[in-house]
C-alpha cells in the first residue's frame, strides 16, 4: 500500500481508457502494414529518397542545434532567476507553437518579401530550408534538457577547477560538459527524433519537392493525398517513424552512462 498509495481504485478505469486511447491508434497503424511487401515499400526509390533526405537533414539540423544550443543552455543555466525564466519561456515557445506558424514565421523572415529578403538569399523551398525548419522546432528539446543538467551540476566544481589553475576552455571541456553529459545526450537524441518527424514548418517553409524537400512526414502526407509513393509505402514509412520514436525513448530512458564523477573531472584538470 505504501508503494501504490491511497488513490481511489475506481481511477484505474479512466487511466486504462486513456492508455487505450494512446495505444490503439498505433496498433491500428501496425495492423495496416503489408508485411509481405514491407521491405519493397521501404526500399522503393521514392521512399529511399524521403528516408535519405530525412536522416541527412536531421543529422545536419542536430549538429546545428548542438552548436547553437549548448551555449544557449549554458547562458540560461548561469543566468539570474528572472532572466533565466524569461529566456526559458522564449525557448519553450516553439514547443507550444503550431508548427505551421513556425514555418510561416521562417518564411516571413527569410522569404523574398521577408525581413532578410533584401539579401538575395534563396533559402525557402530548398534543402537548407528543411534543415532550418527542423532546427527551429528541435532546438528547444536540446536546450531544455541540457539546461536542466547544467543547473543541477552547479558551479562548485568549476570554481574548484579554476582555483587549481584551469582556464575557461579547459573547465568547459573537462568539467562542465562531462558533468552535464547525460542531459546533453538525452537532448541530442530527442532533438534528432523531433527533427526527422517535423512536418508543418517544413511544408510551409521548404515545400514538398521530391528529392529536395520531401522528407518522410511529407512523403506520408503526399501518399495519402494520391501522389508520390503508394499508400503501402506511406504506412511502411509511418511504421519506420514509429519504431524510431520508440527506440529514441528507450535510449533516453535506458542509457545510464558511467560518466566520470565530479571529483574525477576536477582532479583531471589539476
Amino acid at each position: 500500500m505504501r508503494q501504490r498509495g491511497y488513490a481511489p481504485p475506481i481511477l484505474v478505469v479512466p487511466a486504462l481508457i486513456g492508455l487505450a486511447f494512446l495505444v490503439l491508434p498505433l496498433a491500428a497503424l501496425v495492423g495496416k502494414v503489408e508485411w509481405s511487401t514491407l521491405w519493397a515499400d521501404i526500399t522503393s526509390a521514392e521512399a529511399l529518397d524521403a528516408l535519405r533526405l530525412s536522416f541527412t537533414t536531421g543529422l545536419v539540423a542536430t549538429a546545428a542545434c548542438l552548436i547553437l544550443g549548448v551555449p544557449l543552455a549554458l547562458l540560461i543555466a548561469r543566468a539570474g532567476g528572472r532572466l533565466a525564466s524569461v529566456l526559458r519561456a522564449i525557448i519553450t515557445v516553439p514547443l507550444v507553437l503550431p508548427p505551421m506558424v513556425g514555418g510561416l514565421s521562417l518564411l516571413f523572415l527569410f522569404g523574398r518579401a521577408g525581413w532578410l529578403g533584401w539579401t538575395g538569399w534563396q533559402i525557402p523551398f530548398s534543402t537548407v530550408a528543411v534543415i532550418m525548419a527542423q532546427a527551429f522546432v528541435a532546438l528547444p528539446f536540446l536546450v531544455l534538457a541540457l539546461e536542466g543538467a547544467l543547473r543541477t551540476s552547479g558551479v562548485a566544481y568549476e570554481q574548484t577547477a579554476a582555483a587549481l589553475g584551469a582556464g575557461r576552455w579547459t573547465i568547459f571541456w573537462r568539467v562542465t560538459l562531462p558533468l552535464a553529459g547525460p542531459g546533453l545526450l538525452s537532448g541530442v537524441i530527442l532533438c534528432f527524433a523531433r527533427a526527422i518527424g517535423e512536418f508543418g514548418a517544413t511544408a510551409l517553409f521548404a515545400g514538398n519537392a521530391p528529392g529536395v524537400t520531401r522528407t518522410m512526414p511529407l512523403a506520408i502526407y503526399t501518399a495519402f493525398n494520391g501522389a508520390g509513393v503508394t499508400q503501402a509505402s506511406a504506412v511502411a514509412l509511418s511504421l519506420l517513424l514509429l519504431v524510431t520514436a520508440i527506440a529514441v525513448l528507450l535510449l533516453v530512458r535506458a542509457w545510464r552512462p558511467n560518466a566520470p564523477s565530479a571529483q574525477t573531472s576536477v582532479e583531471g584538470v589539476g
